[in-house]
């Protein structure tokens, strides 16, 4: 027998799918038990109706658009109307407009092919966070396929789509593949805007490890990717298409948000209504320079999906908007960045407690129905445990960070697995604390 044919050759492609399976049969399982979740509203008839689509808890921002946006006349987004959404979510509303316009009930069909296309970014996020998280710690994506707030949540908007996108484009810059990264990257900002902070923790690291050119050509693609579907809408209907960032500019502190807190309670200077932009520009920034400090003090470079994940939350708690679906955002990168089941479990928690609370506060807004909610109290203290929790999983990745030992990604010599070509790399530049 040649030494050829006695060497292991490598596994087929079915081969290496095989442990993925059961991960996409939750994630389908996850899928169902979201749409089952709206049971009530999509056959119960509660979407008709202002007050049992919030004490029935299935609300949804998808059915009403149908009307809201006018793709019940047979507009199409941006040219016809403006849409309040950036143009990849645009132009999956064109998309399902097209195949449901035709149908005895176009405005139910089209919540449910949402559902449908929004369940296939789920599978394949899924997928992809078992993939980044590597053999080893695959079935840790199963946090992202039943978490409980994700099946509640799952199918409020268009999130998971952007979702599917960002982590795609992870999982290319692992495979170190920065071109295709770059693409996906920016097709995700063109989708939702949160993956643009994804760039910070990649130039945290390529100034950690001098690794500048793939940095480089990732934010190329994105730059490229976001221009391609963006810049015909812009050149055809710029109305249309900066609704998105007028509205976004425009928009007051809403429901969620800690900024919300503070103005509803009178707050000084935080509670300033008219400085709401300033304020949250400011609080981000300040975020970020924290983890840009951790980043380039730490002994032991920090993981990418670490850092991500820690901008990813400083997003969202300085956010004028924090809606209950956001936390699909956050799921998988907290997957990724720190897998322990107690401080998730306890944000799931937490979440949850805000679903709830947000549809009977809701509720408890319209007149005569103060009874059927809860008040202000419960409602803001439901707000800042999903905060509280949130920063205490910061603070479990920051210690992480400066204390390897504890990171359970990194146990038996692993560095880096979704690192890229930051994995296994040197140290260039660390900043000594004293």
């Amino acid at each position: 027998m040649s030494a050829r044919s006695t060497r292991e050759s490598p596994p087929d492609l079915r081969t290496r799918a095989i442990p993925y399976v059961p991960l996409a049969l939750f994630a389908g399982l996850g899928a169902v038990l979201a749409y089952l979740w709206k049971w009530p509203c999509r056959f119960g008839g509660a979407w008709n109706d202002g007050t049992l689509q919030f004490t029935n808890f299935c609300y949804t921002d998808i059915y009403p658009l149908w009307w809201n946006e006018k793709l019940s006349e047979g507009r199409v987004p941006y040219f016809g109307h403006p849409v309040e959404y950036p143009v990849g979510i645009g132009g999956i509303m064109e998309f399902s407009r097209r195949v449901v316009s035709s149908m005895n009930e176009p405005g139910t069909a089209f919540y449910d092919l949402t559902v449908i296309l929004m369940a296939v970014c789920l599978v394949v996020g899924v997928l992809l966070t078992a993939a980044l998280a590597g053999p080893a710690r695959r079935w840790d994506a199963l946090w992202y396929a039943l978490a409980p707030a994700l099946i509640l949540t799952a199918y409020i908007n268009w999130d998971l789509a952007a979702g599917a996108l960002a982590l795609g484009a992870l999982l290319a810059w692992s495979r170190r593949r920065q071109w295709l990264a770059g693409v996906l990257l920016g097709l995700a900002i063109a989708t939702k805007f949160y993956p643009l902070m994804f760039f910070g923790p990649l130039l945290l690291l390529a100034m950690r490890t001098g690794r500048w050119v793939p940095f480089l050509k990732t934010v190329a693609g994105a730059a490229g990717s976001w221009l391609i579907v963006n810049l015909p809408i812009m050149l055809s209907a710029f109305t249309g298409w900066k609704r998105f960032y007028v509205f976004s500019q425009e928009r007051p502190a809403d429901w969620g948000a800690l900024w919300y807190f503070f103005i509803r309670k009178g707050w000084p200077i935080l509670g300033d209504a008219d400085r709401l932009d300033l304020l949250g520009v400011v609080a981000l920034g300040l975020l970020c320079l924290l983890i840009a400090t951790v980043a380039m003090t730490a002994p032991a470079r920090p993981r990418l999906a670490q850092l991500c994940f820690l901008t990813l939350a400083a997003f969202m708690l300085t956010n004028k908007v924090w809606s209950p679906q956001y936390v699909l955002w956050l799921i998988p990168f907290a997957v990724l960045a720190r897998p322990n089941a107690k401080p998730i479990a306890l944000w799931q928690v937490a979440e949850c407690w805000y679903f709830f609370a947000i549809w009977l506060y809701l509720v408890a807004q319209q007149p005569g129905n103060e009874h059927l909610g809860i008040s202000d109290g419960s409602y803001f203290a439901a707000v800042w445990a999903r905060a509280i929790t949130v920063v205490i999983m910061m603070a479990f990745v920051v210690r992480d960070v400066y204390r390897p030992e504890h990171d359970v990604i990194r146990r038996g010599g692993v560095d880096d697995p979704s690192g890229g070509v930051f994995d296994g790399a040197p140290d260039r530049l660390r900043v000594a604390l004293s």
